[in-house]
């Protein structure tokens, strides 16, 4: 584990896998800011070489999430930085933080991580149906890519991606029974989808340190790039909004923020297809049209009580993504680039 050279004066709140994730970082400084709270802010990657990793006080390079001294890591750092708050930013680590939450709560280090049992459900495509089926809320028919191909009739095109996959990584539609066989051998853990007709959303809902669904805003994915909404807008549908609460609520997920995805028929209907037990991606856009999530968790991790109204975001409010740079002089690169 390499640290960094920074001092950390003041009580912290540590990101893990921070990646990108600058906005974010850079919206819970300005919550601490505005509530005149101390704080330093940590992240963690398992490269040096993440920007957003650069922009924090104290930065450590740890092991991947899936080696077994991963935790042990992480222990380590929140006992020696007096961490408070600890957040995942990725779904890579939200199973192993899930079943080590308990460690980190003995240490005064509140984990915005849901249950392993919650963390199963949203990490199985298929748990996720099952879920949303057997508490009669909307989803698309999702089954094996075997239970597909033993059907004499399938509704073309369907959609296919993995079952335990993330950020669109291996999704395609597909038009036929010949391109499912192909791209099945193509696709690990391959599961298949009926397909959509419609505009998707994302709906952040933010679940407060009791347990409670308080505010959702979703959000129209009008462009993605690489898994990542790049052009989005707030659109303040009530009927999205109850349906997304419903979901989180009778899931049991959080706290913090909850992301799902989901799509809105041309007749209006809801069909939630993924949900990401996390930060998304495109949340700064919600926290910029007045639902600060950043700043709702400070309060409640320091006794304050914050003043939510479920619908206090600012309609149609459009968020357009550019990338930017941070420059580093003389960074110890070694053969593999990292």
């Amino acid at each position: 584990m390499t640290k960094s050279k920074a001092s950390v004066e003041f009580p912290a709140i540590i990101f893990t896998c921070i990646g990108r994730r600058v906005s974010l970082l850079n919206s819970f400084r300005k919550a601490a800011g505005s509530l005149k709270l101390k704080y330093s802010f940590l992240g963690t990657d398992m490269t040096p070489l993440s920007p957003a990793l650069q922009l924090c006080d104290a930065k450590f390079v740890v092991p991947r999430v899936t080696e077994t001294d991963y935790i042990k890591h992480l222990i380590s750092i929140v006992k020696k930085n007096s961490v408070r708050l600890l957040i995942p930013t990725v779904d890579l680590d939200l199973r192993v933080l899930a079943l080590n939450k308990h460690k980190f709560e003995s240490l005064g280090c509140r984990v915005l991580v849901s249950d392993p049992e919650v963390i199963d459900i949203c990490q199985d495509k298929i748990k996720t149906y099952r879920f949303l089926t057997k508490n009669s809320l909307p989803s698309p028919e999702t089954m094996t890519v075997r239970t597909a191909l033993s059907r004499k009739k399938l509704p073309w095109p369907c959609f296919i991606k993995p079952r335990d996959g993330y950020a669109s990584r291996g999704s395609a539609v597909v038009g036929n029974r010949n391109d499912l066989k192909f791209l099945a051998r193509t696709v690990p853990n391959a599961i298949v989808q009926h397909l959509i007709e419609g505009i998707e959303h994302t709906c952040d809902v933010y679940v407060d340190l009791h347990m409670n669904p308080r505010c959702v805003v979703p959000r129209r994915r009008i462009e993605v790039r690489s898994g990542e909404v790049s052009k989005s807008m707030t659109v303040k549908n009530h009927t999205m909004m109850e349906q997304a609460g419903e979901v989180v609520r009778r899931l049991r997920a959080g706290p913090g923020v909850i992301t799902l995805q989901l799509f809105e028929t041309p007749t209006g209907k809801i069909s939630f297809i993924e949900v990401n037990p996390r930060f998304g991606g495109g949340v700064p856009l919600s926290i910029k049209a007045g639902a600060d999530f950043p700043k709702w968790i400070l309060q409640e991790l320091n006794g304050r009580k914050p003043r939510i109204t479920s619908d206090g975001f600012k309609d149609n409010l459009a968020m357009l993504r550019y990338d930017a740079e941070v420059w580093l002089e003389n960074p110890q690169i070694d053969r593999k680039g990292c």
